[in-house]
């Protein structure tokens, strides 16, 4: 019922009770999971619950914050795993200008290359934007990203901003923010832009939505998500993870 579309169920965090974790996101209706790889570490263990579970699906790709790490080695890695039937989309990949470990100039050479091979495989992006929207815009355009389209992950811009990306052939994707009582913009969002463009994620275990915000995420919350957006567009929660289901498929390729 429940598409969670960005999921690390690949962090540390869940070492202890993974299995737990999977259960209860079944049990509340979660009927699949892209489980997102940004470095070698994660995108092994990605990969690892891919083969373990049918219902989990994975995205690879370089993360910004460590674009500095990246080597041509990784890029070809990347491109191989692409061919696996289950790995659906590349990144997250973007910029971040948040922190401060990779130059910005390194995170958009990597951003661009991990954009080409997308378009190269034929698969959707999946965008990670720390306060850099200008910039990540010029570059999506810049590479004719439109073509493979993909996810703006964890939507945190303005309406305008999403419009211009849905005109650019991507989803806008909504996690536990829409929740945050003091969130405008997330709810602004979830108000403005039609249905058939939204995806819904968790980010877990991070951002977790109300009214559990302050503890671990986990893909069970991903419910949450759904209810504030059927909340703001006055329908039921059933079409909103009827859509948003729909939606994830239609774009990651699942039948």
């Amino acid at each position: 019922m429940f598409f969670d579309t960005h999921a690390h169920l690949n962090a540390e965090e869940y070492n202890e009770d993974l299995k737990e974790v999977i259960d209860r996101a079944l049990s509340e209706g979660v009927s699949n999971i892209v489980v997102v790889g940004f470095d070698r570490p994660t995108i092994e263990k990605a990969m690892e619950l891919t083969d373990k579970y049918d219902f989990i699906y994975a995205s690879v790709g370089w993360h910004p914050v460590d674009a500095i790490d990246m080597t041509d080695e990784d890029l070809q890695w990347i491109e191989d795993l692409s061919q696996h039937p289950k790995v659906v989309a590349l990144g997250e990949m973007g910029l971040d200008y948040y922190w401060d470990k990779s130059p910005k100039d390194v995170q958009k050479e990597v951003f661009r290359k991990q954009i080409q091979l997308a378009k190269k495989v034929k698969l959707p992006i999946v965008i990670h934007n720390r306060d850099a929207t200008a910039d990540i815009v010029e570059i999506l355009k810049e590479e004719g990203a439109g073509e493979v389209g993909g996810i703006m992950h964890c939507f945190s811009g303005s309406p305008e901003t999403a419009k211009e990306c849905v005109d650019m052939n991507f989803y806008i994707s909504l996690g536990g923010p829409v929740t945050f009582k003091n969130a405008k913009k997330p709810k602004e969002v979830a108000d403005v832009i039609p249905l058939d463009k939204l995806l819904i994620e968790t980010d877990c275990p991070f951002l977790t939505p109300h009214p559990f915000r302050g503890k671990r995420n986990e893909p069970s919350y991903v419910k949450l998500v759904a209810e504030q957006i059927a909340d703001i567009k006055e329908i039921s929660v059933e079409e909103v993870a009827r859509a948003t289901a729909e939606n994830a498929k239609k774009l990651f390729g699942i039948n």
